[in-house]
C-alpha cells in the first residue's frame, strides 16, 4: 500500500535541499474535517532559509509537482495541507484489505529484531491483586504489538519469588504451620500467614533478623527451606494460572528471580573488576552521583544476602547473552523509576555491549488505588483480581440477558464482554495516569467503553449475515464511496498500520484503545445516515465492503489488547 507520507516527503524534497528524516518527522495527519489529510509545517525551516514560513509555504505550493494521488495543495498560515484524492485512497485501503484479510495492517518493520518485555511478574505467596492487573494488560498489549509488527518478542513472567518475604514466610510456617491446611485455599493462608508475621516483625526486631537469616539459608541451599519454598511456589502458581487463564495469556518464560541465584557472584566480581563496589556499612554498594542519582545502588546486604537489584543485573546479562534482544522491556509501576533507573546505569559497569544497554527500557505506569488508600499485601488490605474479574463477569451477563433473554452461550459472551471491559479500561488512558476502579462505567454499552466496540462489531456481523453476499473487489464502484463519512472511515482504515507502529514506539498501547473508539464512532455516524442494505446495487456492494473492513478491524484491534470479539450480544 502506498506510503502517502513518505511520497509527500519525497515531493518536498525534490524542490528544497533539507534531510528527509526531518521533512518525514514533521509531516503529520490533519484531524480536523476539510482541512486535508497531512499537513507539513513551514516553522522549522524559517531560520534556515530566512524566510516567514508563509512566504515559504506559498512559495513549495507553486513549485511542487502534484501527483494523481494528490487532488490539492493549500498554504494556509505558514502550513503546506496535502489533500489526497477520495478514490485513490479507497482504491489502496480495499486493494491491500483483499490481499491480507484478517492480517491487514501487520507489518514487517520488525523483522530479525528481538524484543523482551518482562511483565506480569507477581509474588509467590502473595494474592494476585488487583494492582497486577496494570502490568499484566499492558505488557500483554505490548506483546501483541511488537508480534503483530514482525518481530521476534518474547514474553517473561518474571516471578517473584525470592528475597526477604520467603524469610518471613518460613519464620511464619515454622511458628504457627500446624494451625494451617495448606491444601485448602492455600493462597488465602499464607497471606494471613504473611499478614501476622509482619505484624509481629515491626513489633519485635529479633523475629525480623530471624526472617533475614531464614532468606540467607534459602540462599545457601539448605533443604528445610528450599522444600517449604518449593512448596509456596507450587500453590502459588496454581492460584495464578486461574487469572492467566481468564485473562487468556501465556508466557514465553516463567524465569523467576530464584533463577538468577548462581549469577550473583559474577554481578559482584564483575562490578569489583570495574572498580564500582563500595563497601558501606558492610554493605557493597555502587555510587551513582555521576550519573546525577544521588541514591546509590545496593547490589549485596551486610549478611552477604542478594538484592532485587543484583537479581536484576543477572537476568540483563542471562537475557543478553541468551536472547541477543535489541529491546528489554520492563513493564511495573512509576514506583520502581528509581530502582530501574539504578540498574541501568550500573549495568553498563558488566563489561555487556553498548546495543543491550541502550536496549533497557522501562514502562511504567500509574497505580489503582482503594479509597482508603494505596493497598498493602502486609496489611491484608487488597482486592483480589480474581474476584474483580468474576464479578465483571456476572455483572456483564446480568445486562446481556436484559437486552437479550434469548441469547445463545449467554456465558461466553458474558465472559469476553465482562474480561473485556476490564481489559479496555485499563489500555484507555495513558499508563502514567493514575486510575479509578469503576465497574459500572467499563460494562457500559453507551460511550468510550469495550462493550461499545463490541457492540459494534456485532451489529457489522448481523448486518453482512443479513445481506448474505459475497462482495467482490473487482465489484466495487468506489466512486460510491466519497461522501465525507465513508471517506473519514476510510483514512481511518489506513492509518491503522500507523497507529500500531506509534503505540510500539510510544510503548503506549491507548494509543490503539483510542484509535478503536474512533473507528467505533465513526462507522455508528456512518450507519445511522447510510442505508448499507440499499436499493442500489452497487451502493450495498461498496458498504458491505467497507463495514466487512471495519469489524476485522475492530477485532484484530481488540485482539492486540487481548480482547476477544463476540458474534452475537
Amino acid at each position: 500500500m502506498l506510503n502517502f507520507k513518505q511520497e509527500i516527503t519525497d515531493l518536498i524534497s525534490e524542490v528544497i535541499s533539507i534531510q528527509k528524516d526531518m521533512i518525514y518527522q514533521n509531516i503529520s495527519l490533519i484531524k480536523e474535517k476539510d482541512k486535508g489529510d497531512y499537513t507539513f509545517p513551514c516553522f522549522t525551516l524559517s531560520k534556515q532559509l530566512k524566510k516567514s514560513p508563509n512566504q515559504i509555504s506559498e512559495e513549495l505550493k507553486e513549485k511542487l509537482k502534484l501527483p494523481k494521488f494528490i487532488e490539492k495543495v493549500e498554504s494556509v498560515n505558514g502550513y503546506l495541507n496535502f489533500y489526497i484524492d477520495k478514490e485513490y485512497l479507497t482504491k489502496e485501503v480495499f486493494k491491500e484489505y483483499e490481499l491480507k484479510r484478517q492480517d491487514y495492517g501487520k507489518s514487517d518493520i520488525g523483522t530479525n529484531k528481538t524484543v523482551l518485555i518482562e511483565y506480569s511478574s507477581p509474588n509467590i505467596a502473595k494474592p494476585f491483586h488487583i494492582g497486577h492487573l496494570r502490568t499484566t494488560v499492558i505488557g500483554h498489549a505490548l506483546y501483541n504489538i511488537y508480534k503483530f509488527l514482525g518481530y521476534n518478542t518474547i514474553g517473561i513472567n518474571h516471578l517473584g519469588d525470592y528475597g526477604t518475604q520467603f524469610g518471613k514466610l518460613i519464620e511464619a510456617y515454622k511458628m504457627w504451620g500446624k494451625e494451617y491446611n495448606l491444601q485448602e485455599n492455600a493462597m488465602d493462608q499464607m497471606v494471613d500467614m504473611y499478614v501476622r508475621i509482619n505484624k509481629l516483625c515491626s513489633e519485635d526486631e529479633n523475629v525480623l533478623e530471624r526472617c533475614r537469616e531464614n532468606f540467607r539459608l534459602l540462599e545457601q541451599g539448605d533443604k528445610y527451606c528450599v522444600d517449604l519454598w518449593n512448596k509456596f511456589k507450587d500453590l502459588s502458581m496454581i492460584d495464578f494460572e486461574k487469572i492467566y487463564k481468564l485473562l487468556d495469556i501465556k508466557f514465553d518464560s516463567y524465569k523467576g528471580e530464584a533463577s538468577y541465584a548462581k549469577n550473583m557472584e559474577e554481578i559482584i566480581n564483575k562490578l569489583e573488576k570495574n572498580g564500582k563496589l563500595i563497601e558501606s556499612e558492610g554493605a557493597k554498594i555502587v555510587n551513582l552521583e555521576d550519573a546525577g542519582i544521588k541514591t546509590p545502588c545496593i547490589v549485596q546486604k551486610a549478611n552477604g544476602s542478594s538484592i532485587y537489584a543484583t537479581r536484576d543485573l543477572a537476568a540483563i546479562m542471562y537475557r543478553a547473552k541468551t536472547y541477543d534482544y535489541d529491546k528489554s522491556i520492563y513493564v511495573t509501576g512509576y514506583e520502581q523509576d528509581l530502582h530501574f533507573k539504578q540498574v541501568f546505569e550500573v549495568a553498563k559497569y558488566l563489561d555487556l555491549d553498548e546495543k543491550y544497554i541502550k536496549g533497557l527500557i522501562h514502562v511504567s505506569y500509574g497505580m489503582y488505588r482503594l479509597k482508603e488508600g494505596k493497598m498493602s499485601t502486609r496489611k491484608g488490605n487488597f482486592i483480589k483480581l480474581e474476584d474483580i474479574l468474576n464479578e465483571s463477569i456476572t455483572k456483564a451477563k446480568e445486562i446481556i440477558e436484559e437486552k437479550n433473554p434469548n441469547l445463545d452461550n449467554s456465558d461466553d459472551v458474558a465472559q469476553k464482554v465482562g474480561i473485556g471491559a476490564v481489559i479496555f479500561s485499563d489500555l484507555y488512558n495513558s499508563r502514567i495516569k493514575d486510575e479509578v476502579f469503576d465497574l459500572d462505567e467499563m460494562l457500559s454499552f453507551q460511550g468510550e467503553t469495550c462493550p461499545y466496540i463490541q457492540y459494534m462489531y456485532v451489529r457489522i456481523k448481523s448486518i453482512i449475515e443479513k445481506s448474505n453476499e459475497n462482495v467482490l473487489l473487482k465489484d466495487i464502484n468506489y466512486s460510491k464511496l466519497n461522501d465525507e463519512l465513508s471517506y473519514n472511515i476510510v483514512k481511518l482504515l489506513y492509518n491503522f498500520t500507523d497507529v500500531v507502529i506509534q503505540a510500539s514506539n510510544k510503548n503506549e498501547p491507548y494509543i490503539v484503545s483510542r484509535y478503536l473508539i474512533d473507528l467505533a464512532q465513526a462507522y455508528s455516524l456512518f450507519y445511522n445516515q447510510n442505508k448499507v442494505l440499499s436499493d442500489d446495487i452497487e451502493e450495498r456492494k461498496a458498504r458491505l465492503y467497507l463495514i466487512d473492513m471495519v469489524g476485522s478491524v475492530l477485532k484484530t484491534g481488540c485482539g492486540l489488547l487481548g480482547i476477544k470479539m463476540p458474534d452475537k450480544m
